[in-house]
């Protein structure tokens, strides 16, 4: 069997007559393509499981058909091992710059917020659990067995998953995206969607207020805005703590992630500069945390 996606693609069996198929960018796990036939068009995701990364594409399908379900993701069309297959939806990507600014930052949270309270009631299966933790100790891992460039830095970044995770708690658990990136809400006119599930698993909230504000490069002003809409006006006591421990788990999980893909990935990507960049993130986000501890 060839592992050309356009022959991946044509083989598939499920078109109306002839397709065009075209490389959609941006994708950093996946292979993404626009396909159209002659009665519509579709979105074709090629990615196989990546223990390294604790994606399994089973989870994802059922994460899907639940986003679906719930009215908040497009159609899943097709599937097989490696291949997902989904409706088309005519809408442009939101910009870094845009998901902050005023009524969009209030539509995006609001559609969070639906998302956790909404989409596990849909799930069909075994249930997956992203504990940010558990993963950011199984990143190091990986890095001290692969002998990453990292290694010096490792011993002190377990240390801070352990500080954080006990500075997050108590933990309320829901249904999570867990990868908020601009560029997985899209707007067409109407309303908003929100796509790509690959990480998708029960989490606590706070992970992805976290992951979308750091994701996003919020101001300290759009941060209070995204908690204030989120929990309506009334945060519980200590709820900044932990949102600030949690917002800091995000950027460390995501620096730990990416120094794995330094070594495993082959996607073409810059994952050296992703990392430092993120590390850098991280840092400055720990520094004030810290702060915190120490007022």
């Amino acid at each position: 069997m060839t592992d050309a996606p356009d022959d991946r693609i044509q083989a598939l069996g499920i078109w109306d007559g002839p397709i065009e198929i075209s490389a959609l960018t941006g994708g950093i796990t996946n292979r993404n393509y626009l396909v159209k036939d002659s009665a519509r068009r579709y979105v074709v995701r090629l990615g196989s499981d990546i223990p390294v990364h604790h994606i399994s594409r089973s989870n994802e399908l059922a994460a899907s058909c639940a986003a679906h379900a719930a009215g908040l993701s497009p159609a899943v069309v097709h599937h097989r091992p490696g291949v997902l297959v989904l409706d088309y939806i005519d809408a442009r990507p939101l910009s870094v710059k845009a998901i902050g600014q005023g009524e969009m930052l209030e539509r995006v949270v609001q559609l969070v917020r639906q998302a956790h309270r909404t989409v596990g009631l849909h799930l069909r299966g075994p249930a997956g659990m992203f504990w940010s933790f558990h993963i950011a100790a199984d990143y190091v891992a990986t890095l001290r067995d692969s002998g990453s460039r990292h290694a010096h830095l490792l011993g002190g970044l377990l240390d801070k998953v352990h500080r954080l995770e006990q500075a997050a708690g108590p933990f309320d658990i829901v249904f999570c995206h867990n990868d908020l990136l601009a560029s997985n809400f899209l707007d067409d006119g109407q309303r908003l969607w929100l796509i790509d599930w690959d990480y998708a698993g029960f989490n606590t909230p706070l992970f992805d207020l976290g992951g979308l504000a750091s994701n996003n490069g919020f101001t300290a002003e759009q941060e209070a805005t995204m908690l204030d809409v989120y929990h309506a006006g009334a945060g519980e006591r200590g709820l900044k703590r932990r949102y600030e421990a949690m917002k800091c788990a995000s950027l460390l999980r995501e620096t730990l992630w990416s120094m794995v893909s330094e070594i495993h990935s082959t996607i073409d990507f810059d994952y050296a500069a992703y990392t430092a960049d993120n590390l850098a993130r991280f840092e400055r986000a720990y520094d004030l945390f810290q702060t915190g501890d120490n007022q």
